[in-house]
């Protein structure tokens, strides 16, 4: 869907140059918008690898264990029915923690890691429940998406963030005389973002039963 959608903008920005004259300049934002991009993409590549290195480095000085013990009571809120010691918990406080703190970046493959724990979880509890169907035969249910699965998605992308490091890096080379301007905004609009999000997903929780 999204590469119909930017593909026929794209489409449109050209045949539109075409039709008032403007042929020139619609070459000439490709070109400068394909230089942008590169200088960018280099330019967040070392912040990229500035940050996953210290997430390892506060891994492993046990700052990410002892932020994950502070949140455990809201985590088991949240996903009241994983299992104690199952890995699923592991990756989800990884994600959450790295959410909190801003880096995006560093979230992203514990967000992976987290869905294909909860697709584990999902498939574990599908091998035990089995329905009869009209032959006699026992097959699995139809693949959905899990309670645990949907929670995540919503927490994640309304996560609070204390620290929006992205955004500062955007702004910072982009110019901005104060890139760090927008973190009180931030921390508002992500902690009402966060208390929407948790207010939802319980809701959702009860009306499935959950």
């Amino acid at each position: 869907m999204m590469n119909c959608i930017w593909g026929g903008m794209l489409i449109i920005g050209i045949v539109y140059g075409v039709i008032t004259g403007n042929l020139q300049e619609v070459t000439d934002a490709v070109l400068q918008s394909s230089k942008e991009a590169v200088t960018l993409g280099i330019s967040m590549f070392g912040i990229v690898a500035l940050w996953n290195g210290l997430m390892e480095v506060a891994k492993e000085a046990g700052v990410i264990s002892g932020m994950t013990r502070m949140i455990a009571p809201f985590m088991q809120f949240l996903f009241p029915h994983i299992p104690k010691g199952h890995r699923a918990w592991d990756s989800l406080s990884a994600n959450f923690v790295a959410n909190i703190l801003g880096l995006g970046w560093a979230a992203t493959p514990a967000g992976l890691r987290a869905m294909g724990d909860l697709e584990q979880l999902e498939q574990e509890r599908r091998n035990e429940e089995y329905i009869e169907t009209k032959n006699g035969l026992q097959s699995h249910q139809a693949r959905t998406a899990s309670t645990e699965m949907c929670t995540f998605l919503v927490m994640n992308i309304s996560s609070l963030q204390l620290i929006p490091v992205n955004i500062i890096a955007y702004r910072s080379q982009y110019g901005s005389a104060n890139p760090t301007a927008v973190i009180a905004p931030a921390i508002v609009a992500t902690f009402f973002s966060t208390v929407v999000a948790v207010v939802y997903c319980k809701i959702m929780h009860r009306k499935q039963g959950a």
